[in-house]
């Protein structure tokens, strides 16, 4: 790859994904583009770049998954959702006593396990929110991981990776040497395809937003971006989650961090962030490298 090409390559990604590389991974392009040109029937990467040069759409939805990381498990990190199960959703429940609906938003669903670790622990509170409205909306660039989330189908390995045993056996059905997760929570989840780039605001408002380990990849403008944007589709008594390595602080006072709750986040005006102006102009598809 000369370096003409890798920076085309780089910027490219940034605009289409808003996966920021940095100059010294031209290697991580290499491991991820040269299979999928070969599988394309083409030379390399040279003759990749100039079929993006070109326009190819197909080709161009390819290079961006090829790129996105899709690393995830059930219950990943584990605090996040003690964080749901003994801090918010309590609150949720007293605060939506009235109208008695609730609105979850992943914001990097990937192949399903962080959605349906929601769904498995509203179920487990399901007396509490009996007659309630719940929904859990899904949402990631992939449209290939996005199928394998509606299928709600794992192996062996992946149901090991985070998720206890008893709900294993509780809400997952052995086909075979996988497991699928019962049609009752594939119910509770509803998966989109969506960039994190583009205007959201079609999604509605919402409750609780789980972004977690995705704004690690964008640079700061992007990141200021996104955190304003979604303050407008948060409830003012809101919460937002993200990961373990992610911050508001020192991007933007749209939110404050919770004492004592590492990951957690409430909306100081999310109203006022509509004043804001919107940072540069981000391109087409979706970053959502699920970190999930």
């Amino acid at each position: 790859m000369t370096p003409t090409e890798y920076e085309y390559l780089r910027k490219f990604l940034k605009d289409n994904s808003g996966l920021d590389l940095s100059a010294d991974k031209q290697y991580l392009i290499e491991s991820r583009l040269l299979p999928l040109a070969r599988k394309a029937g083409l030379s390399g990467i040279a003759e990749l770049v100039q079929k993006l040069q070109a326009g190819s759409r197909a080709l161009i939805t390819d290079v961006v998954e090829a790129m996105t990381t899709n690393e995830t498990f059930f219950f990943r990190d584990k605090v996040p959702f003690d964080h749901f199960r003994d801090h918010i959703m309590p609150e949720i429940i007293k605060a939506r006593a009235g109208k008695r609906s609730v609105r979850i938003w992943c914001a990097a669903g990937s192949t399903g396990q962080e959605p349906y670790s929601l769904a498995m622990c509203l179920k487990e509170m399901s007396a509490a929110l009996t007659g309630w409205r719940v929904e859990i909306i899904a949402t990631d660039l992939s449209q290939e991981v996005l199928e394998k989330a509606k299928a709600g189908v794992y192996s062996q390995f992946e149901v090991q990776r985070g998720l206890p045993i008893q709900m294993l056996v509780k809400h997952f059905k052995q086909i075979g040497e996988t497991w699928q997760i019962n049609p009752e929570l594939r119910a509770m989840v509803q998966h989109r395809q969506l960039n994190l780039l583009h205007d959201f605001a079609q999604l509605g408002t919402f409750d609780v937003i789980f972004c977690r380990n995705v704004l690690i990849y964008f640079d700061q403008g992007t990141k200021i971006n996104i955190f304003n944007r979604l303050a407008r589709q948060i409830e003012p008594d809101g919460f937002l989650v993200l990961g373990a390595a992610e911050t508001v602080v020192g991007l933007t006072d749209t939110f404050r961090p919770i004492a004592e709750r590492r990951g957690l986040y409430r909306p100081n005006d999310p109203r006022a962030a509509a004043a804001k102006p919107v940072l540069a102009a981000v391109a087409p598809r979706m970053a959502a490298m699920a970190g999930r």
